[in-house]
């Protein structure tokens, strides 16, 4: 690998980091669609509070929350000290963590240490993660079986970032033919592979295709959240690509439609929302709504990326703590004790504008 490509992919990941610190990277114009979904109220609820129990299982591995910290970053030391106390953090509350992508580190050995958290986080899922757009551009099974041994974990997610893509400096834009790449991948792994958006929503179609692939699980990253065209829009020097990604910052499909879209037509499929989501309230929607996990990406990345180790791992647990505390809280509110529960539940409404 020429070392001009390993310093783009680092100074990528190192402006991305800084732009999602910094800049207003939300999409505009558009919302997760969760304000819209209300639960109703028990007054008698039933259960008691200290008795209400998050615990899951995911990867035959126990989870104590259904909740996923989900893939951020990667590929610089500042990634791998904010993947680090992630992993700490994730370890201790029991939630999964996903990695960001691990091109860098397929590409470039010496950032291979900045994806491994194994030693920070042993009982935990932890999910390995590439740009499903690289199976068009030389990678195969051995490339995705190099990123799951780099973070010894026990799943692989493909990224869909075509938007992303588009308006990046150095896009990858050749979608054509995935899915059959996406296919070999799913039947060639010995781990469980899934599927993932980066902030613009799954469609059923969609989905539907990739789930007769042969993958795993998906994380719809509905929009509402983090819009990567707006981030790439600060990055990139071509004032034809800035002025055409202000006309997308409201694209995608919003998590909560995304979500049902996908559970009405995949009622079996193992789906993580994620997308914008602010706290334990948000999670208990999605999880009502039909999700298996709720995922948490850049309103966690503030904390990981504090100045002093030890305070933002502090920072990070008492966000945890708050996140589960919020869900509990919304499984209080409606009488649901078990997380089967809360995704049974009749005790929700959606309302329109």
């Amino acid at each position: 690998m020429k070392a001009t490509n390993k310093e783009t992919i680092t100074r990528r990941k190192r402006e991305h980091i800084a732009i999602c610190l910094n800049e207003q990277v939300a999409g505009v114009g558009i919302t997760t669609g969760l304000e819209r979904v209300r639960f109703i109220h028990n007054a008698l609820p039933e259960v008691s509070f200290r008795e209400i129990s998050l615990e899951t299982e995911w990867l035959d591995k126990r989870l104590a929350a259904p909740l996923l910290v989900s893939s951020m970053t990667g590929g610089t030391d500042e990634a791998g000290a904010i993947n680090r106390r992630l992993a700490v953090a994730a370890e201790e509350r029991g939630w999964a963590i996903g990695l960001g992508s691990m091109r860098a580190a397929i590409e470039s050995e010496e950032l291979a240490s900045t994806f491994s958290i194994r030693k920070e986080a042993p009982s935990i899922p932890v999910i390995a993660n590439l740009g499903a757009v690289q199976l068009n551009y030389g990678y195969g099974p051995d490339t995705c079986m190099r990123a799951v041994d780099i973070a010894e974990a026990d799943a692989l997610v493909l990224h869909l970032n075509s938007m992303q893509e588009v308006f990046q400096p150095e896009g990858d834009t050749d979608f054509k033919g995935l899915l059959k790449r996406i296919r070999e991948v799913c039947r060639s792994c010995p781990v469980p592979v899934g599927m993932k958006e980066v902030g613009w929503g799954l469609d059923d179609a969609t989905a539907a295709l990739l789930h007769d692939a042969g993958v795993s699980f998906l994380d719809i990253a509905g929009a509402g959240g983090t819009s990567w065209s707006q981030v790439e829009k600060f990055r990139t020097s071509s004032p034809v690509q800035r002025a055409a990604a202000e006309a997308f910052q409201d694209w995608g499909i919003p998590t909560a439609e995304s979500l049902l879209e996908l559970r009405s037509r995949l009622p079996d499929a193992f789906l993580i929302a994620s997308g914008g989501l602010q706290s334990g309230v948000d999670a208990a929607k999605t999880l009502a709504l039909g999700a298996n996990l709720a995922g948490f990406g850049r309103s966690l990345l503030p904390r990981a990326a504090g100045e002093d180790a030890e305070l933002s791992v502090a920072s990070l647990l008492e966000q945890f703590q708050v996140v589960e505390y919020q869900l509990r809280a919304a499984m209080f509110g409606i009488g649901a004790a078990t997380v089967k529960q809360l995704r049974e539940t009749k005790r929700i409404s959606i309302h329109t504008p």
